[in-house]
């Protein structure tokens, strides 16, 4: 007695979706063996399973849909069993590629990780800050040669000439980070109430120097460690050290706990 399957069992058996059997069904590359009348239901037979797995291997061999319905509808042995040896070489030539390219993968995953493995690791240091007052650029966001080499007339002239004696600062500049926004600063030793004029707060913090080049990694890798020491940190501060005429490094700091920076 012929066995029926129903299309979502069908689709199952053939590793397919009934959509994809439904389609075959409207371009007459499969058809169900019958249909329900009443229902609409499609039924399929071991024939038809079969014809389903040999359209997917066929696939495998980037045929179209087209181009396999021509073989299917192949009534001649000769030319059957001449397709499929052309189809069995094929396949040869793509697992021959497969494989080189998997060793192409395996040398290169040997090279990246032999050179993870010569990064050098970064000192991390807890140093104890007091409260600090800094004052954001509006606009700069990133310091460099042309910004750096007079910072503070750059903040002298965000605050106006008119309020240039309520304001001095440290000759220190850096970049504070939070939720994903960086902004240049200056340290203030002298001030008043001002947009952009942040507190920061005393205590813990972590610490590392880098470069401009690790500094991306140096900072993710402190950010990490706080947040395993204590809670996730609000903010990173990126101390420039000049190193140079035209040249500077980075002291990250990033704070020991949960206290947020206050608006002045």
């Amino acid at each position: 007695m012929e066995k029926f399957f129903s299309i979502g069992k069908a689709a199952e058996l053939a590793g397919m979706t009934t959509e994809t059997l439904r389609h075959y069904d409207r371009i007459g590359l499969v058809h169900p063996r019958k249909t329900d009348e009443w229902t609409g239901y499609r039924y399929y037979s071991e024939q038809e399973i079969v014809r389903l797995h040999t359209i997917r291997a066929l696939q495998c061999m980037d045929l179209s849909l087209e181009e396999i319905g021509r073989v299917l509808a192949f009534d001649d042995m000769e030319r059957i069993a001449a397709f499929l040896a052309g189809a069995e070489q094929k396949a040869d030539r793509k697992i021959a590629e497969l494989y080189e390219a998997k060793d192409r993968i395996r040398r290169a995953r040997t090279f990246y990780e032999s050179k993870a493995s010569r990064t050098p690791q970064t000192k991390q240091t807890e140093r104890t800050f007091p409260a600090r007052v800094i004052l954001l650029s509006k606009d700069l966001s990133q310091p460099s040669v042309d910004n750096l080499w007079n910072y503070l007339r750059h903040f002298y002239a965000q605050v106006g000439e008119e309020n240039r004696d309520a304001f001095s600062f440290e000759d220190a500049a850096g970049v504070y980070t939070a939720a994903g926004s960086s902004r240049l600063f200056a340290v203030c030793t002298r001030w008043q109430k001002t947009e952009g004029l942040i507190r920061l707060p005393a205590g813990k913090y972590l610490c590392a120097d880098c470069t401009e080049a690790d500094r991306e990694r140096v900072t993710g890798e402190l950010l990490a460690a706080a947040e395993a020491l204590s809670a996730p940190p609000p903010f990173s501060l990126a101390m420039v050290v000049l190193s140079g005429i035209l040249q500077w490094n980075y002291q990250i700091q990033v704070p020991l706990g949960s206290d947020a920076p206050a608006p002045l």
